[in-house]
């Protein structure tokens, strides 16, 4: 299956964001170096860290995507504001930034009260969670410029997080990743809010329009199933920091791109690379789509996080007591890897077809 017949493209999706941040940062040197100036060295980064002042500020927007859709099928919207979250602040967590705030839009079609709540408790309930407060949002009436599955409300959902560097902290980047050091893997339960789009185009072509039906096991549907919520790594990575005082070199946020891809912008700041050779397996759910969709073990590793939501980077010195922080707080987490002085990445999958994947650090032109 290739990237067309997947409903993406990633590489033209890489060059449009290099084209839009091209032109952000002409903007950079609207205000003075101490005032205001993003933190130099973190192009490509998880988030956009600035400094004023001395005082570290870190901004992150991001969206839900077509996951909306398995919400709309299913008629279940309280768990989406978990995957709202998590696409925020979890990318603010990887570069050691706190969230502190949050504010949401929230474009429709038409309003639905019911569905409005439902939407408003699940992101409650995930802030709680992640331990953030929703100062405010917006939600815009868009009339036919906002479709959907079914005669339902139909939204885009999205959200800006603001953050802060923890006292006595700093900025994680991966500069201060060494040869040796460890990768820890936290695992996921569901694809997140990646992917959907492949998901979606292989459910459709397997079970048909009302695939979302589809008996998956005992447990539920195809749709519950896919609609399974993010968890947040957000406050575990930040208890981390400042309650243990854990010495983490890189984060990656396993999101769009997948794990090399996002591993890739986390070990090109220090020149270094990783050997992954023991990654969570994919979830069962994840095989079983591989399957009805023949995707290749390259193309499932470069859309999906594959069992691996979350990678920590730290000194082998401190690999017990991440794993077993992890446990005491119910994070599922293991040693994965660890880093080599090679510049690439040498991944073993562990999907229908095992095998090694090598990635160079630096993307291709």
């Amino acid at each position: 299956m290739t990237k067309q017949q997947s409903g993406i493209n990633i590489d033209l999706g890489n060059r449009c964001s290099q084209i839009a941040y091209g032109w952000a940062k002409k903007t950079f040197d609207f205000r003075p170096a101490s005032s205001g100036r993003p933190v130099a060295g973190l192009d490509g980064a998880f988030s956009n860290v600035s400094d004023y002042h001395g005082l570290k500020i870190g901004i992150s927007s991001d969206g839900i995507g077509t996951k909306i859709e398995l919400a709309e099928r299913t008629g279940i919207y309280h768990t989406l504001g978990f995957d709202l979250i998590a696409m925020v602040a979890d990318d603010l967590a990887a570069n050691g930034m706190e969230t502190v705030n949050l504010s949401n839009i929230l474009d429709v079609d038409f309003l639905d009260d019911r569905v409005i709540d439902q939407l408003m408790q699940g992101l409650y309930e995930a802030a709680k969670f992640a331990r953030i407060i929703v100062t405010g949002g917006e939600i815009a009436e868009l009339g036919n410029r906002i479709g959907g599955w079914g005669s339902g409300m139909h939204f885009n959902w999205g959200a800006t997080g603001v953050a802060i560097l923890p006292a006595g902290t700093q900025v994680i980047d991966g500069r201060n990743i060494r040869s040796g050091d460890v990768l820890i893997s936290l695992k996921s339960r569901g694809f997140r809010s990646n992917g959907f789009s492949l998901l979606r185009k292989i459910m459709q072509e397997n079970f048909g329009d009302a695939w979302h039906r589809k008996k998956y096991d005992d447990s539920g549907s195809w749709g519950e199933k896919l609609l399974t919520p993010s968890l947040i790594y957000t406050p575990f990575v930040i208890d981390l920091i400042k309650a243990h005082k854990i010495p983490l070199h890189g984060i990656a946020h396993i999101t769009g791109g997948g794990i090399a891809d996002n591993l890739r912008r986390v070990l090109k700041v220090a020149g270094l690379g990783a050997r992954l050779n023991s990654l969570f397996e994919p979830l069962e759910v994840m095989r079983r789509v591989q399957e009805l969709g023949s995707v290749s073990e390259e193309k499932a590793y470069q859309l999906w996080n594959m069992g691996n939501g979350m990678i920590l980077i730290a000194p082998p010195t401190h690999l017990d007591a991440i794993l077993r922080l992890a446990r005491e707080n119910g994070y599922p987490a293991q040693k994965a890897g660890v880093i080599i002085d090679e510049s690439k990445i040498e991944l073993h999958t562990q999907g229908l077809q095992p095998k090694m994947l090598v990635y160079p650090i630096q993307e291709s032109k």
